[in-house]
């Protein structure tokens, strides 16, 4: 039963901070059709400037407790970038597919180098300061009280998120934006600015799944590509653009990870891929995505 709550809760927790990502990147290319590669340093960045943030305010006298709302708020605190690579991206809105990869792949590049010179190339950790908020009992189990706050926090985003797009007159709008551009822009929407809206979300969505995973896991240069084919499968089982596909997709790579690290470390690609394959022979769009007709 331990080895069970275990593997559930670890691959949770991991689904909870990869649907993050996945959510930023399937919302980008849902309206602005564009695979924003870039998605994965914005999780790198939010991770570092996580850690410096929480030094910080602990160096000011803030309580080892209150670093939650800081690693919170230092991640929001980074969408001030996403208008300015939004503007970077305009520029191959209506490009072939091939030079939005590569031109948001360099930024990956970018990314990496920014990352080396500021805070270097050893990783950076926040200790188990993730403890301060104790461990939860669950019968005979005990799971740490944060991972738990994560998940909790993520699926508040989720519900947020699909309350905005469905309910809202803004995501009715977001929606017809991503339908059709050229019929929204001559009804008198200001597509350019719900471009720089909605990608500066899907910013804040990678920064703050970054700063959310440093106190169980070192923030180092390899973030992005770690987390890259990770995103990028939650994409393929989930369905590009479709925003329940990126829930589901994160729960089977978060479970199907967490249980290969119990048993058999060495399987953890290899087991996403499997599924990744399984899902394009059964259903190439996707468990939720919309066949391309």
């Amino acid at each position: 039963m331990t080895a069970f709550f275990d593997i559930l809760i670890g691959g949770v927790f991991h689904a909870a901070v990869l649907f993050l990502v996945a959510a930023g990147l399937q919302l980008v290319f849902g309206v602005q059709k564009i695979v924003n590669l870039a998605c994965v340093s914005f999780y790198a960045l939010g991770a570092y400037f996580g850690i410096t943030a929480v030094k910080w305010a602990l160096a000011a006298g803030m309580s080892p407790g209150a670093f939650l709302p800081v690693l919170i708020l230092s991640g929001i605190a980074l969408g001030v970038i996403g208008p300015f690579i939004e503007a970077l991206l305009r520029t191959i809105y209506h490009r072939d597919e091939a030079f939005q990869l590569l031109l948001t792949f360099a930024l990956v590049l970018m990314f990496q180098d920014v990352l080396r010179f500021f805070w270097g190339a050893n990783p950076q950790e926040l200790g188990n300061l993730s403890m301060a908020y104790g461990k939860l009992a669950i019968g005979a189990v005990q799971v740490p009280t944060y991972n738990v706050l994560v998940i909790l926090a993520s699926i508040l985003i989720a519900l947020g998120l699909g309350a905005v797009l469905q309910k809202t007159r803004y995501g009715r709008i977001l929606r017809a934006t991503a339908e059709n551009r050229e019929m929204s822009q001559a009804l008198g929407v200001n597509v350019r600015w719900m471009y720089s809206i909605v990608f500066t979300v899907g910013t804040v969505l990678g920064t703050v799944g970054g700063a959310l995973v440093v106190p169980t896991a070192a923030a180092s240069l390899d973030m992005p590509v770690e987390l890259v084919v990770e995103a990028f499968a939650v994409v393929v089982i989930g369905g590009l653009g479709s925003m329940r596909g990126a829930l589901v997709g994160a729960l089977i790579v978060g479970l199907m990870r967490a249980l290969a690290i119990r048993y058999y470390a060495e399987l953890e690609i290899l087991a996403i891929y499997v599924v990744v394959i399984a899902v394009l022979i059964a259903r190439p769009a996707g468990l939720h995505g919309k066949p391309i007709e």
